[in-house]
């Protein structure tokens, strides 16, 4: 996956608190992947007496900004949780208002992903989905599957636990014909995953102040670092997106190691 020279210019306002903190960011550490959690769109609405559907339709503007500023900062990956498999228990009309919602953004926003050289990708049970809104997702994955820019995973109908168990029975329907194949390995089984190829997250956002991780990539974000802001969805700008990478850039990470430092050599009275 590669990526054109960065095109900052706009990217900021000169003099403000965004130029500020992208000037304190090392581009040679960036996160490949960051994973969202988008939440708050219905505590949004509720603060301002909206319908729920109104808070859905202000978080687009949210999706529309970080995407593009996602591609523009030069990162490979970003994954937007929009839809689990819990959320089908929500009321009928409030589903399908977010599946509008979607095959709108899809329709308006395609031009913008050609433009930033993103490439659209779905992770989930795409099978459980509308044909029509199916339809939709094919076409914009189609659409833009020759972009070598950003990966803009969005996903739907999607379950940690789900895709876990999806990877499971692909295996095992491949062992069916392959009784002698070796034992899987942790990097054998990732290949069986929605997110097949493509690095872990680096970087687990949440919004709305909720310290739960909610079924979202459970396998990949094993060494993921979490940074979370009570910002809801809705509010969410490339502002806190260049906080949360200032942030991450000044953690250690270890995967599990400790630092070794020299023990002290003790010396004997005299010497």
């Amino acid at each position: 996956m590669s990526h054109p020279s960065r095109d900052l210019a706009g990217l900021t306002v000169k003099g403000s608190p965004e130029e500020h903190l992208l000037a304190q960011i090392d581009f040679e550490r960036l996160p490949r992947h960051i994973a969202i959690i988008m939440d708050g769109n219905g505590r949004w609405a509720r603060t301002r007496n909206l319908p729920r559907v109104a808070g859905h339709r202000a978080g687009i503007a949210a999706v529309r900004d970080v995407v593009e500023a996602s591609a523009r900062l030069g990162f490979q990956v970003l994954t937007l949780y929009a839809f689990s498999v819990e959320n089908w228990k929500r009321p009928q009309s409030e589903v399908d208002t977010l599946m509008r919602l979607l095959r709108e953004y899809l329709r308006k926003e395609l031009h913008t992903l050609q433009d930033n050289n993103i490439a659209f990708n779905v992770i989930g049970r795409i099978d459980e989905l509308s044909p029509a809104v199916r339809r939709e997702l094919v076409d914009g994955m189609q659409a833009t599957r020759g972009n070598d820019g950003l990966l803009f995973n969005i996903a739907l109908s999607y379950g940690g636990r789900a895709e876990i168990v999806d990877a499971c029975n692909r295996i095992l329907e491949e062992r069916a014909s392959r009784p002698d194949a070796p034992p899987v390995n942790e990097s054998g089984f990732a290949r069986y995953l929605y997110t097949a190829g493509q690095p872990d997250p680096d970087l687990l956002i949440r919004t709305s102040g909720e310290m739960r991780i909610s079924n979202f990539l459970l396998w990949q974000i094993a060494y993921a670092e979490i940074w979370v802001t009570d910002t809801l969805w809705p509010d969410f700008r490339r502002g806190e997106l260049l906080q949360a990478i200032v942030d991450y850039q000044k953690r250690e990470r270890r995967y599990g190691r400790v630092e070794e430092t020299p023990e002290p050599i003790a010396l004997s009275p005299g010497t």
